[in-house]
């Protein structure tokens, strides 16, 4: 059975889809200023600083905890649908993953659909992945993660990566990923009643959003289940198992899997859309964080 805290982020996105259900016109400003209130479910983690930087001429945050291994880094890409969410609401919850890796984690404020739409997110990311390596910070020393939409940035960032012929990174976290641009998981359906946030219609819209007027769905920049994930980096699928989302991750294990990639899928019971928000509040969060901790670390060169 889920803990009780784990209600504090059920109640928030109860109170999303109420406010959507009552304004269906709301104004994208509006929409994103209620996507902030993300950063109130985590806790705060403690002895880390942040510092916004330019990351190749896109804004971005340092999360440095204290006695980190500083050349060892976490580039996240932030959820909200490609039209919101921020280097802000998701400050917290990749810190938590860095100071439980033991390294820093540069969270990307990647350009927003409808102002910038496909492929502008991800060249955005990789253009930050770019400026890490000239820093100085090695390729294998590197991991993505990202979550819901940025789940997806953590796989089509190190695909153009590999378009540009840079190395790629040691790893890659795809949290309650969202990259199917046609919404034809099963899921939908199956889950329906247990999701709180995320319905076929909601994604139907956003991917309008992100690809712009005749934006192609099967692109395997925006729908990495169109990829050729052949030479892609370990990576660590986590969800819930409550998600309308959860044929995208399981579809993705399948890909990469068949693509030779060392892939591990874990679906987490009775957990909702990016239940890593409850770290630092519930003790699934922190849990959650732990296990993605212990598998990067190794891949990073980190005892």
């Amino acid at each position: 059975m889920a803990s009780k805290q784990t209600e504090e982020l059920n109640k928030l996105y109860r109170e999303w889809v109420a406010a959507l259900q009552a304004n269906p016109e709301m104004p994208l400003d509006e929409l994103r200023r209620m996507f902030e209130q993300w950063e109130r479910i985590t806790g705060e983690p403690g002895g880390v600083d942040y510092i916004e930087t330019d990351a190749g001429g896109v804004p971005a945050m340092w999360a440095a905890p204290k006695n980190c291994a500083q050349d060892r880094v976490l580039l996240g890409a932030h959820g909200g649908g490609y039209v919101a969410g921020s280097m802000y609401t998701h400050r917290k919850v990749y810190a938590h993953a860095a100071k439980t890796i033991g390294c820093r984690a540069l969270i990307v404020h990647y350009g927003r659909a409808p102002e910038n739409v496909h492929p502008g997110p991800v060249n955005d990311m990789a253009r930050s992945y770019k400026w890490l390596l000239d820093q100085g910070i090695r390729s294998g020393h590197i991991a993505v993660i990202g979550d819901s939409a940025g789940g997806a940035l953590a796989v089509t960032t190190i695909l153009r990566a590999r378009e540009q012929g840079l190395p790629l990174p040691a790893a890659t976290m795809p949290i309650s990923p969202w990259l199917d641009m046609e919404a034809t998981g099963e899921t939908f359906g199956t889950n329906a009643a247990k999701d709180l946030l995320v319905t076929r219609e909601v994604i139907q819209v956003m991917a309008g959003m992100f690809l712009g007027e005749g934006g192609n769905r099967q692109d395997p920049l925006a729908n990495p289940l169109y990829a050729d994930l052949k030479g892609l980096p370990p990576m660590y699928i986590q969800t819930g198992a409550d998600e309308t989302l959860l044929d995208d991750s399981r579809k993705l294990a399948d890909l990469a899997r068949n693509s030779g990639v060392d892939v591990t899928l874990e679906i987490v019971p009775e957990m909702q859309h990016v239940f890593q928000f409850l770290a630092g509040t519930a003790p699934e969060g922190d849990a959650a964080i732990r296990r993605l901790a212990d598998w990067a670390r190794p891949k990073l060169g980190l005892g």
